[in-house]
């Protein structure tokens, strides 16, 4: 099994240790490229603003978590929003089954991966995936969307098998993605459900869950704190 090379980015020595890889998938915040569905009423400029907003939500909490270490799985080219203490690897090609399985694919032990829609994470969500009993008793950690996707999923023996062929960006996602564990004989864990962001309506939401984070203040200054 392949395991991730030296970092492209950053040093890797940030924030406090524990057993699992944290991973991050995302998108560079590049306009016309990234959070599309924002538009209209936004910009592709100003979807890309919120999207850098919501990753950079994103990995300032990771650098907060315990962890072995913490990679960004990035569809396009770092910039210098990529913080120190987080490696950049590029994603593999094909559908995002694909993608997601080759980005556990690379790890040698528990790992534990969201996305770059859910700049409301916070420690303490994700604390009973993290904790030093977490994988006692437990194989797989998953975090459903209201939207019926997932924002995170969590294995201890990664196994891109688990994740190749499920359809993904469709309203059954999630619930597929956890019957495949329950299937292959997974125990499995739930985190809490959030909202992920898709649509305006989902930023004012997102934004009011969390709104001392940088997405809500992107958003506040593109509305002017007023409903779009």
């Amino acid at each position: 099994m392949n395991t991730y090379g030296p970092p492209a980015y950053g040093p890797p020595a940030h924030g406090p240790t524990g057993p699992t890889e944290l991973l991050v998938i995302a998108k560079a915040p590049v306009p016309g490229r990234v959070k599309t569905r924002l538009c209209p009423p936004f910009s592709p400029a100003e979807a890309a603003e919120l999207a850098a907003a919501a990753l950079a939500d994103t990995l300032e909490t990771v650098l907060t978590l315990p962890a072995r270490r913490r990679v960004l799985v990035l569809d396009g080219r770092p910039g210098p929003w990529v913080p120190p203490g987080v490696e950049v690897v590029p994603q593999d090609a094909g559908g995002l089954d694909e993608r997601l399985a080759a980005a556990f694919g690379r790890c040698t032990g528990p790992a534990l991966l969201v996305g770059m829609d859910t700049p409301q994470i916070t420690p303490a969500l994700l604390a009973p995936a993290l904790a030093p009993d977490a994988w006692e008793g437990c194989d797989a950690w998953f975090g459903p969307a209201e939207d019926g996707g997932f924002w995170a999923l969590g294995l201890a023996q990664p196994d891109p098998a688990l994740l190749r062929g499920v359809p993904m960006s469709v309203p059954e996602t999630g619930a597929v993605q956890r019957r495949r564990l329950v299937e292959s004989g997974l125990a499995v864990r739930d985190l809490p459900v959030l909202r992920d962001v898709d649509t305006a309506a989902d930023a004012h939401r997102v934004a009011a869950d969390a709104p001392a984070g940088r997405f809500a203040a992107v958003l506040g200054r593109l509305t002017g704190a007023g409903v779009r």
